[in-house]
């Protein structure tokens, strides 16, 4: 409906009112009509349908399951608890014999959206699932074509536990898989694909569909293939197969070259700030401890961030071990050159202050006793003055 351009209500003109009523009435008009032959076909369909069991016409039949994984948004990849979390759209697909009719039967209806849980669906889980919850937790509608094909799209969160390498940390690559398949038939019951599979062949390049991607601001996806997997196991004669997807993701280093790379090279850089100074300044020691506390406070939030594995040291904990057993040396080499150039030899101790101060007092009080004498007896008392001292001198020494 368009507003009026004459008046001064600016409403809409009658034609228009006119239109837009018509228009209503034949939707609606539309929609009745089309709701007994939908719903009629509805109760023909699911009357006597039951969900439980497989959709074949001989047990000894195989369904054949279509799956494909569209992935929306990257939520998280949890270093220490070795988590990825994801939002997917799980699609499946497959062939339901008794969800057949003839549309021109049904008023040309082909297509029907019935409720999930009111038809049967594999069960399809996550193995791999990190939080407990295996299946889709949103039990959304599903499409029926007149064919017999039935689509379901449900959305799901889902928890992967995901094997985390933290070598070349932060310039690191990472493959998280996530691992579907039927919890409860095996190969001969249900046979699993995916929708893009080729004939012969169980990899395929591209098995997520990245279309709805929302981008990552600490990762990004390079690959995302499929594989399609058959296992025997030793209790079962029958394969059990699996839709397993890799998602190799690389990190973006900018975050943490800002905040731990550059911080880190800036503060070991001044340990070469320590051979300016004086071998014996008691700074230069000061300054060496600065720097390794620095390093170690660095080192303990790459520890706060990585898995607690001992499998391998990242390569930015290697750095910061590196730094800080340089700045370590650098000021055990410190202290033994402060130890060397404050020996004894230079740098009396405090008995021998005091017996030296005591030595230089008697020799003040000598020379007062010279200058305060008279003329005629500084001969005589020179000669005591000396000896005195000699002998002072001569008492200091032979105690050292």
């Amino acid at each position: 409906m368009s507003v009026g351009r004459g008046g001064g209500g600016g409403g809409p003109s009658t034609g228009e009112t006119l239109r837009a009523w018509l228009l209503s009435a034949l939707v609606v008009h539309g929609a009745v009509a089309g709701n007994p032959d939908a719903k009629r076909l509805y109760d023909d369909l699911l009357s006597n349908y039951n969900k439980l069991v497989r959709p074949v016409v001989n047990t000894t039949d195989v369904l054949r399951v279509c799956i494909k994984l569209k992935l929306s948004q990257l939520i998280d990849v949890n270093l220490k608890n070795q988590i990825m979390t994801t939002n997917l759209w799980v699609e499946q697909s497959w062939y339901d014999y008794k969800l057949r009719w003839e549309p021109k039967e049904y008023g040309g209806v082909q297509m029907l959206h019935v409720p999930s849980d009111h038809i049967w669906r594999p069960d399809i889980v996550l193995y791999n699932n990190a939080d407990g919850n295996f299946e889709v937790t949103l039990a959304t509608k599903a499409t029926i074509y007149y064919q017999g094909l039935v689509e379901w799209k449900p959305p799901a969160i889902y928890k992967s536990s995901c094997e985390i390498d933290v070598e070349y940390f932060p310039f690191d690559e990472q493959t998280c898989v996530l691992k579907f398949g039927s919890w409860t038939y095996d190969g001969f019951k249900v046979d699993l694909r995916h929708m893009d599979e080729k004939q012969g062949s169980n990899v395929v390049e591209v098995g997520v569909d990245l279309s709805e991607f929302y981008m990552s601001v600490e990762w990004d996806i390079l690959e995302v293939p499929a594989v399609r997997n058959e296992r025997f196991y030793t209790c079962c004669d029958e394969p059990y197969l699996d839709i397993t997807f890799n998602i190799t993701m690389r990190r973006k280093t900018l975050f943490y070259t800002v905040n731990i790379i550059i911080p880190c090279m800036g503060i070991s850089f001044l340990t070469v700030l320590t051979f300016y100074l004086p071998s014996d300044s008691g700074e230069k020691v000061t300054l060496s401890i600065s720097i390794l506390i620095s390093l170690h406070v660095f080192f303990l939030l790459v520890v706060e961030i990585i898995p607690p594995t001992s499998l391998v040291v990242p390569l930015l904990g290697k750095y910061l071990i590196f730094a800080m057993i340089l700045v370590s040396i650098r000021i055990i080499k410190g202290c033994v050159a402060i130890k060397t150039r404050r020996s004894k030899r230079t740098h009396l101790g405090v008995s021998e202050r005091l017996d030296l101060f005591t030595l230089l007092k008697q020799i003040q009080s000598l020379q007062s006793s010279l200058l305060s004498a008279p003329r005629d007896d500084n001969v005589e008392n020179v000669e005591r003055c000396e000896e005195s001292l000699l002998r002072g001198c001569l008492n200091w020494t032979r105690t050292k």
